[in-house]
């Protein structure tokens, strides 16, 4: 069993970073936050076996606050564990702004610098990770990431600014922060992390980068508030849309998780598109009374699927240079595919008592300048 200290806490990243801790059985997880003393410190860091230093200052009321937050604190948690002669690895996340001479960059040069030090007079493990800007769930908005900021106004339907849509943003995902943290305390290296060597200081990276104009983090996510509209799905191919989707819709007021969608209605029952995608297609719930009888229509190109989810009908199929008919009986009690092939007319009936529910798939969305609907009688 590791006893790990997590400084920083209730922060962003130590947040993320603690509920994966907590998953791994042989871990156990001391929490140093804010409202935590230093006595508290100084009792935490007697049975630690592994630091990660997470705590700091990035938005201080003073600009003295830096220094005293970014470089006070690091030199009294290595003094502590120096007093205890305790040579816990320690793991620090810094910025990308050391390298910069600005307040906030002095103060987190300095913090690395520390720990470099102290590695050599203790001959302890130091990890120095120089991050940039990482995203994600659970990020504080109007404080110190715009894709934090753009995702709750997005979502709660304020107003953001982009002053230069052209500024290059570079960003990590935080489970792939998170990961290769909990890769160091696992006592290796993942095979991309790449370190930036200047003279005898090592600094840590994440891997991957995602490089991205400001103006098109803008676009995607009003795209993934348009999505609702227009029932469409971003391109998860794409890693980055995958992680910039899951961390906007994080940001959802609890009001907001669910959306109506338009129900076509009439007297045999109602047909809903769900999603539409351009590569994947289109997928819709098709409900059908008892007795009724839907489709006799064929297509060109389009192709589909069917899957009776509830109740139990027969779908019918017949190729439109043949007189043969093929029947599938389909039921909620064995949930199976049917295959509906270009060439062939289609019907599907509701055999039962109860309403039937169909979930439909076809290759295109719904065109209604090209529909490649031909009705045809089975």
């Amino acid at each position: 069993m590791k006893t790990v200290l997590v400084t920083g806490a209730n922060g962003f990243i130590g947040r993320n970073l603690i509920t994966h801790l907590y998953m791994l059985e042989d871990v156990e997880v001391i929490r140093f936050n804010s409202k935590n003393t230093l006595e508290d410190l100084f009792e935490m860091i007697k049975k630690v076996d592994f630091v990660f230093h997470l705590a700091g200052v990035n938005r201080p009321q003073d600009v003295s606050d830096f220094m005293q937050g970014n470089f006070g604190f690091t030199s009294i948690l290595l003094e502590g564990l120096k007093n205890h002669h305790n040579k816990a690895p320690v793991l620090i996340a810094s910025s990308i702004q050391a390298t910069m001479d600005n307040p906030y960059g002095q103060s987190k040069r300095a913090a690395e610098n520390l720990l470099f030090e102290y590695a050599k007079e203790t001959g302890s493990k130091v990890f120095v990770y120089r991050l940039p800007n990482v995203f994600g769930k659970w990020c504080k908005p109007n404080y110190n990431s715009a894709v934090a900021t753009f995702c709750h106004n997005i979502a709660n339907d304020q107003l953001i600014t982009v002053n230069d849509p052209n500024t290059i943003m570079n960003l990590v995902y935080i489970d792939d922060v998170v990961n290769e943290f909990i890769s160091q305390l696992r006592g290796y290296e993942e095979v991309d992390n790449t370190c930036i060597q200047d003279l005898d200081k090592e600094y840590h990276s994440v891997r991957p980068v995602y490089t991205i104009k400001l103006g098109e983090i803008a676009v995607q996510l009003n795209s993934f508030k348009a999505s609702r509209e227009n029932r469409s799905i971003p391109d998860m191919s794409n890693e980055l849309t995958k992680k910039l989707y899951s961390t906007y819709l994080s940001y959802l007021p609890t009001d907001r998780f669910s959306y109506p969608l338009k129900m076509n209605v009439d007297k045999r029952g109602s047909f809903t598109e769900f999603i539409k995608t351009l590569d994947r297609g289109q997928v819709s719930v098709n409900i059908s009374k008892p007795g009724i009888t839907k489709g006799n229509h064929w297509h060109h190109t389009k192709c589909e699927k069917f899957l009776v989810v509830s109740g139990k009908g027969i779908i019918r199929l017949r190729s439109i240079d043949s007189e043969k008919v093929l029947e599938y009986f389909v039921s909620s009690n064995k949930l199976e595919v049917v295959n509906i092939p270009v060439g062939y007319t289609h019907n599907i009936e509701n055999l039962g008592d109860a309403d039937m529910v169909t979930i439909m798939w076809v290759n295109e969305p719904f065109n209604s300048d090209k529909p490649d609907t031909i009705f045809l009688e089975v």
